[in-house]
């Protein structure tokens, strides 16, 4: 295993989003695309999970073409099938229907055994006056931390 270690974050998700739970799914990958994801060439921003027949569903991850594949290269915006286990799916699919929950990526990242493994977050939509408190409470965050060290 390589010494750089793949964490493709999507940092809008916490600005637009207030995250209830976390989980970590397998993603179903095909050809090249894995060797794209190790090579750091992947975005998890904008995009989204939706079920289909009971399966867990990601669309608007973006995984580069890989430089050197041939024909076989994979479509970089496909929709790709996330892998959890029955009880996690089920959970999951009630909590979206009933509280109009919605459930997004938050990082994509490449475990120990070499398996590219998708954070996803049960999250309900920030409005605009909440963002505007997470801005201010970053700010404040930022000048004590300013204050702090020079001191």
């Amino acid at each position: 295993m390589s010494a750089t270690r793949i964490n493709i974050k999507n940092k809008r998700a916490y600005f637009d989003y207030e995250i209830i739970e976390k989980y970590v799914a397998g993603i179903q990958l095909s050809g090249t695309e894995i060797k794209s994801i190790r090579a750091g060439r992947a975005g998890v921003v904008d995009s989204y999970c939706y079920f289909v027949r009971g399966e867990l569903w990601v669309k608007g991850i973006n995984i580069s073409e890989y430089f050197y594949g041939t024909f076989n290269n994979h479509m970089p915006t496909r929709e790709r099938k996330l892998l959890l286990n029955k009880k996690e799916l089920y959970k999951l699919e009630r909590k979206t229907k009933e509280s109009g929950l919605t459930i997004i990526p938050l990082r994509m990242f490449v475990n120990d055994r070499g398996f590219a493994k998708l954070e996803i977050g049960l999250a309900k939509g920030k409005k605009q006056h909440d963002k505007r408190e997470t801005l201010k409470a970053k700010d404040s965050k930022r000048e004590l931390d300013r204050v702090k060290k020079s001191f």
